[in-house]
Formats: C-alpha cells, structure tokens, sequence
C-alpha cells in the first residue's frame, strides 16, 4: 500500500513537471511568433562626380584619302579647343571613324546620292570635371567658327553624368535607415501595447543611383531601404 502511495505521487510530480514543461513551451511559440517587420529608408542627392561627354560630328564625300585628311584635322581642332578650356590630352580619346558606303546599301537609286561615304566620328572627354565640362557643353557651339558643326541627337551618344563616391556614403546611409525602421518598430511596438525586443534578422537593401529628374541628370539620388525584424514581447 505504501508502495502504490508513493508511485501515485511519484505519477502526479511528473503530470505537473509536463504540464509546466507545455506551458513553457507554448509561450515560447507565442513569444516566437510576436514580431514586427519594418523597413527604413534613406535618401540623399548628391552632385555627380563624373562626366562623360561625347562630341560628334560627321563628314560627307566621295573621296576617301580626302575625307580622312579632314577628318585628322577636323579632330586636331577639337581637341585644341579642349585643351584651351582646361581639359587634358589623358581626358580625351579619339574613336576610330564610322564609315558608311551609301553606294553599298541594297535599297534606293544609289544613282542619285551625291556622296558616296558618311563618315560619324567620336571624340570623348571623360573627366571629374563635371562643371566645367557643363559649361563648355553651351559653349560648344565656338567649334562652328572653326569649320565643325557638333551633332546631336544620337541616343547612342548621349552625356553620362556618373556619382562614383558611393563607399563614402554608405555607413551613414545605412545608419539613417536603421534608424528610421526602429523608430517605425517603436512605434509599432507601444501602439500594440508591447516592449520592442532585439532584432531577429535585418536586410541591408540595395543601393541605388538615379537621376535627381530628367532635366538634372548631374544631380543623382542615392536611395536605399533596409528590411529588419524586431521580437516583441508584454
């Protein structure tokens, strides 16, 4: 009888030891499962720290020794008046020539074209000096005194307005999101009458480089989210 006494109460330390265990157990699944997401963002603008610019123009004619005569003087000429405005001979680089034969195209009366080659050329100054580089883009029309008339319109040509000093923003630009995402926890957490734990996992985001608008393209926008997850708890 003593015995069974004993095991009786040996059977309900352990019913009580599960019963505990269970309960633990189901509040840390309830703990788990309390979290908040967020996300933060960060923007800045910042001036491009490069340019490149392309300057073209094209030759029409039916001889080519003639045409390449004038296009190696043509060419002198430009990079003259880049280097009188201050940009370098390491800043400049001449493409090779675009050289189409009218005359070999398969469709139209190539009879009655009156040059037979179109030659587009390509002289490309690529620099940190974006203003100045600005300024000589409206004063590039001085070239037409000197016998050269720059083309545009090209999609193929375009200026490149580049911000290559990402590195040197990114620490506060990380900083400032996450900043602002726990601000959204916090925000989160006492609306819902709850105390904001540490974070379960965070997602830095990708950086991204765009055009402030399109007519600023030497201002970009430097933009970047980060995702974080918080625990809460009562």
């Amino acid at each position: 009888m003593k015995t069974f006494k004993v095991e009786a109460i040996i059977v309900a330390i352990g019913f009580m030891l599960l019963g505990y265990s269970i309960n633990g157990g189901l509040k840390a699944i309830a703990e788990k499962d309390r979290i908040v997401n967020v996300k933060g963002l960060s923007e800045v603008e910042v001036p491009a720290n490069k340019v490149i610019w392309p300057l073209v123009y094209k030759n029409l004619g039916n001889d080519l020794s003639a045409l390449y005569a004038e296009i190696k003087k043509s060419n002198q000429t430009i990079v003259d008046f880049l280097k009188e405005k201050g940009i370098t001979e390491e800043e400049v680089s001449i493409n090779a020539p675009e050289i189409i034969d009218l005359k070999a195209e398969r469709y139209g009366n190539s009879s009655q074209i009156p040059f037979r080659y179109n030659v587009t050329c390509v002289i490309t100054v690529t620099s940190d000096k974006v203003d100045l580089i600005r300024s000589l883009i409206s004063e590039q029309g001085e070239l037409l005194k000197r016998g050269i008339a720059i083309t545009s319109g090209d999609y193929r040509y375009n200026v490149q307005y580049e911000f290559t000093g990402l590195n040197d923003i990114k620490p506060q630009m990380i900083e400032e999101a996450t900043k602002n995402a726990r601000q959204a926890a916090e925000k989160f957490a006492k609306d819902s009458n709850s105390e904001l734990g540490k974070i379960r996992n965070a997602n830095q985001g990708q950086f991204s480089i765009n055009d402030r608008d399109a007519n600023t393209p030497y201002i970009k926008k430097v933009r970047v989210v980060t995702s974080i997850t918080y625990s809460l708890s009562n």
